[in-house]
C-alpha cells in the first residue's frame, strides 16, 4: 500500500564515514550519504498498524512502489476494480466492519462471476480524517473476509477526501476456464445461486421507505452491508455454465449484459423466481421491483445447458429457467431493470 510522502517527516540524512570531503570528487563507486529511517508516522503509521499482514501467495507486498505477484502454471489472471462512494453505495455512518467486508465481497463476487480463485487485493481508500477506531473496525471486516477465501492484501493507497473505497482483486483461473457473459446459448437454461431483492428491501427499511418485523428486516440489512460472494459455486460451475454474472445491478439489467454479450434472448419466468420470505411485508408493487430491479444482490446468474441440470443444481443454484415473462411467455412491462449510475434521476 503505497502512502503519498507530502505529511511524513524527511528521514534522517548524515555522511557516510568515507564520503568525499567538500570541493572534491567522491570515491568512485562508493556510497554519498546513510540514510537512517526515521519512526513511521501518521499516514505511514496507519498503514502499519491496520494492512499490514502476513502474506501466503505474494512475492512482495506493501512497502514497495509495486507488488510482485506470479499465478501458478497454467494460469491466467482476472482482475477486477469497484469503487464505493459513500452516499451513493453505501450510506453515511454504515457500520465500519460490515463496510470493510462488503468493500473486498462485491469484488470477490466479481472473480466468482468469472470462475477464478481469489488470491489478491488492493485496496486504496480516501478518508475524511484519520479515525483510529473506524479504521480498526473496517480492517476487521475487510480481513476477515480476506482470510476465509485466501486473499493477501497486496497494496493499495490513503489520501484525504470524502470517503470513497477502491478494491482490485487479482485471482487465478485455469487456462480457457474462465466463465464469461458471451457464452450462452439458444435453449439454454437460466439459473440464480439465490435469492434477489433482500438487499434493496434492507436499503428501502433504512431509508424509510418500507416497514418489516424485526427479524426480516435485520436479515435484510445484512444482505445489504455484509454480501456472501458465492466464490465456491463458481468454482464449481467451471466447465458446466456457458454464462455467467454477478447481479450488482439488479436482475433484468445483469440478464441483459449476458444477453447483449452471446447474442440471444433471455426469457425470465417471474413465477419461478426463487422468493425469499423476508420480502413478505413489502407491498406487491415494491417487493416485485426489489426481485428484479433492487441489485446489490452478489448473486451469481448464469446460463447453462438443459442437460447439465443436476451438475448445477449441485453446485448450489436455486430454480432453472428463470425480458421477465409471463407463464404463457408474454413479456410483462417492468418500471426499471436494475441501477445506472448515469441514467437520469440517478443519484
Amino acid at each position: 500500500m503505497a502512502a503519498r510522502a507530502r505529511a511524513v517527516a524527511a528521514p534522517t540524512v548524515a555522511p557516510c564515514p568515507d564520503a568525499a570531503a567538500p570541493g572534491t570528487e567522491p570515491t568512485a563507486g562508493g556510497p554519498i550519504v546513510t540514510v537512517r529511517p526515521a519512526a513511521a508516522t501518521g499516514e505511514f503509521a496507519l498503514i502499519a498498524r491496520h494492512f499490514v499482514r502476513p502474506l501466503a501467495h505474494t512475492r512482495l507486498g506493501i512497502g514497495d512502489d509495486a507488488a510482485l505477484l506470479a499465478p501458478r502454471a497454467g494460469h491466467t489472471l482476472a482482475v477486477s476494480t469497484d469503487l464505493l462512494v459513500e452516499g451513493t453505495h453505501f450510506l453515511p455512518g454504515t457500520d465500519a466492519c460490515r463496510l470493510g467486508h462488503k468493500t473486498l465481497a462485491v469484488n470477490l463476487s466479481d472473480l466468482a462471476a468469472m470462475g477464478a480463485t481469489p488470491r489478491w487485493a488492493f485496496l486504496a481508500v480516501a478518508l475524511p480524517e484519520a479515525d483510529d477506531a473506524w479504521l480498526a473496525a473496517f480492517a476487521d471486516g475487510f480481513f476477515a473476509l480476506a482470510a476465509a477465501h485466501g486473499v493477501d492484501l497486496a497494496g493499495g493507497d490513503t489520501t484525504r477526501g470524502p470517503r470513497a473505497l477502491c478494491v482490485t482483486v487479482a485471482g487465478e483461473v485455469p487456462e480457457a476456464a474462465a466463465l464469461r457473459r458471451d457464452g450462452a446459448r439458444a435453449g439454454d437454461d437460466v439459473w440464480l445461486t439465490g435469492c434477489t431483492g433482500e438487499a434493496a428491501a434492507g436499503l428501502a427499511v433504512l431509508q424509510g421507505r418500507a416497514t418489516l418485523d424485526a427479524a426480516d428486516a435485520a436479515h435484510c440489512r445484512a444482505r445489504l452491508e455484509a454480501p456472501t460472494p458465492r466464490v465456491a459455486a463458481g468454482l464449481a460451475l467451471r466447465g458446466i455454465a456457458t454464462a455467467a454474472i454477478d447481479v450488482s445491478d439488479g436482475l433484468l439489467a445483469d440478464a441483459g449484459h449476458i444477453a447483449v454479450r452471446s447474442q440471444v434472448r433471455i426469457a425470465i419466468e417471474r413465477a419461478r423466481l426463487p422468493q425469499s420470505s423476508a420480502l413478505a411485508g413489502l407491498d406487491a408493487r415494491m417487493r416485485a421491483d426489489a426481485v428484479v430491479a433492487g441489485g446489490d444482490d452478489y448473486e451469481l446468474l448464469l446460463c447453462a445447458p438443459r442437460d447439465a441440470r443436476a451438475a448445477v443444481d449441485a453446485a448450489g443454484t436455486d430454480g432453472p429457467r428463470a425480458e421477465l415473462c409471463d407463464r404463457d411467455g408474454r413479456v410483462l412491462p417492468v418500471a426499471r431493470t436494475g441501477f445506472d449510475h448515469f441514467a437520469a434521476g440517478a443519484a
